[in-house]
């Protein structure tokens, strides 16, 4: 299909929760409407309850709040608190904690490269 909706009624969720080893704090929730997943790309939305976690990219990602609030704290001293409408790029190499602070769900769009 080349035109797809990108809206959470276009793809099965997916419930996940973050790795126990990688929890900083909390029980969050990740639910994910995966709509493209081909050739090493990816884009959907992406919801989470509150908590904390670490992370570690190796792939570029593209973020757009939609709700909800974050902080976002790279583990070089960086932070970046988003909202609604805050739209961000993440790095290969990003290393850090994500810590939703209100339930959030944004849109994103990851390369692999």
């Amino acid at each position: 299909m080349l035109l797809e909706a990108l809206t959470p009624a276009a793809a099965e969720p997916e419930v996940t929760r973050p790795d126990p080893a990688k929890l900083v704090e909390g029980d969050p929730v990740h639910t994910t409407w995966n709509v493209e997943d081909e050739n090493g790309l990816y884009c959907g939305i992406w919801q989470s309850t509150p908590g904390a976690w670490r992370a570690t990219y190796e792939e570029w990602e593209y973020c757009r709040i939609l709700t909800g609030r974050a902080v976002i704290e790279g583990d070089d001293g960086s932070r970046l608190e988003v909202g609604p409408g805050d739209a961000f790029v993440l790095r290969p190499g990003f290393s850090g904690i994500w810590r939703v602070l209100e339930t959030l769900r944004k849109d994103y769009v990851i390369l692999y490269r």
